[in-house]
């Protein structure tokens, strides 16, 4: 297996920001040789003259290089801090500008079906997007790398006056406004479970469960979905373990109101539709 130059490797990272195989070249040319006219980066390069001096002014007028009036004209590249901030400022205005076209263009629609997540970064995005979006109660089940990437999102909304509480697998404390406790089979799970365990439940209206390698790099198996049914299904089961890990930690805290029932989630009203929740069984399920 052939192993790359770090020029090599410099210029597939520029190809990946956007910038042409000739471009990426010629911007790393003039970094390593020095300032040269278009004629020297020809040779350089082993590109046709015409080729080289549209690559400059390419480069140019994304303001990776800079050039001299003199005749002949000679280009010099930017600093590479210089370069990747202004590609990162450009980049973040273009992704504000699609964000509000593309916010536009969307109608949520729940349609009850179970879809595959096969990104580990997707999973993340689509864990933070659920918990920035919930409205009422959050339950979750974590190992520890996903917890700790969910933390600040975890927090946030508790701070927004959601009922959020989990189980953990390692240290359950540091996490401001949630209820946490350690699961009662973390040992066990943390040595023979095939990865990283994400479970997250919101409002009883969506879930997601993501069995990911242990540093997070690749899916095993991920599925998301937003049907009522199953989601209460999820926060039915997921509540019970986490009543279970309070009482073997003897903990103070109450958990009672956790459950579907006494919770009576959004994602529980909509399965029901028009038919009230019958106050015996909330007082039931509270004791």
């Amino acid at each position: 297996m052939q192993t790359l130059s770090g020029t090599a490797i410099a210029e597939l990272a520029l190809t990946g920001l956007g910038f042409t195989e000739l471009e990426g070249r010629l911007y790393c040319a003039l970094l390593e040789g020095g300032p040269a006219t278009g004629y020297r980066m020809a040779k350089r390069v082993g590109k046709a003259p015409p080729n080289v001096y549209q690559g400059l002014a390419s480069l140019t007028q994304k303001g990776a290089v800079l050039f001299d009036d003199g005749e002949p004209r000679t280009w010099r590249a930017v600093p590479p801090a210089e370069l990747l901030a202004a590609v990162g400022g450009a980049f973040e205005a273009r992704r504000v500008e699609a964000e509000a076209a593309l916010g536009k263009l969307l109608q949520p629609v729940a349609d009850d079906r179970v879809y595959q997540i096969s990104q580990a970064d997707q999973v993340v995005e689509r864990a933070r997007a659920m918990l920035a979006g919930a409205r009422e109660i959050v339950l979750f089940d974590l190992f520890d790398a996903p917890l700790a990437l969910l933390r600040p999102d975890l927090e946030a909304a508790a701070a927004r006056g959601l009922r959020v509480a989990g189980l953990a697998y390692g240290p359950t404390s540091g996490l401001e406004g949630v209820l946490l406790y350690r699961s009662a089979r973390a040992d066990v799970a943390r040595a023979r479970w095939p990865g990283a365990q994400l479970s997250l439940v919101v409002d009883a209206a969506e879930h997601l469960v993501a069995l990911m390698a242990h540093d997070l790099s690749a899916v095993r198996h991920a599925v998301w979905s937003d049907s009522a049914y199953l989601s209460c299904l999820q926060h039915s089961g997921m509540s019970a373990e986490i009543r279970l890990a309070g009482i073997d930690a003897k903990a103070p805290a109450p958990t009672a109101g956790l459950t579907l029932l006494a919770a009576a989630p959004r994602g529980l009203r909509t399965l029901l539709g028009p038919e009230p929740l019958p106050e015996t069984e909330i007082e039931d399920d509270v004791a």
